[in-house]
């Protein structure tokens, strides 16, 4: 399924009033990563508070022993601080990567902003070297700011 085509359903989704936000994030990470090939671990990070860490939320993927990433640690915790995207092609030749699975050769990280204020992101593992294109960063720019609605 393209990007286009998953938009609608995202917002299918972020718009279900039948269903709590996490649901509605646990099933945007279904659809995600059962309709793109190469995403192989989707899942949400969350700002803790006024704590500079971040708590894994919702996910779909392998089982992970990171659910708590201080600011600055691993690509999401960079993406914490930075607030830019970050895409990495290849995580071996990343220095300051978090290996979550032996499996695992990309990571894109998008930032989640709610009225200017970076909250959490959608973290993507992928088993591809290199998958990850300006596409990929725009939709999840938009899936983002759909979710964004729901704070």
């Amino acid at each position: 399924m393209t990007f286009e085509e998953l938009k609608p359903k995202v917002t299918e989704i972020t718009s279900d009033t039948n269903i709590s936000r996490n649901e509605k994030l646990l099933k945007i990470c279904e659809l995600l990563e059962s309709n793109v090939d190469y995403y192989n671990w989707v899942g949400f990070y969350f700002r803790n508070g006024a704590k500079e860490e971040l708590l894994l939320g919702p996910y779909v993927g392998a089982p992970t022993d990171h659910t708590v990433i201080p600011f600055g640690k691993g690509i999401c915790g960079q993406v914490a601080v930075s607030n830019q995207n970050f895409v990495v092609p290849d995580v071996a030749a990343q220095d300051n990567y978090i290996a979550c699975s032996f499996t695992v050769k990309s990571e894109i990280v998008v930032p989640l902003f709610v009225n200017g204020e970076n909250i959490g992101q959608i973290d993507i593992d992928s088993n591809v070297l290199d998958p990850f294109t300006e596409a990929d960063e725009r939709f999840l720019e938009f899936v983002n700011a759909e979710i964004a609605k729901l704070y």
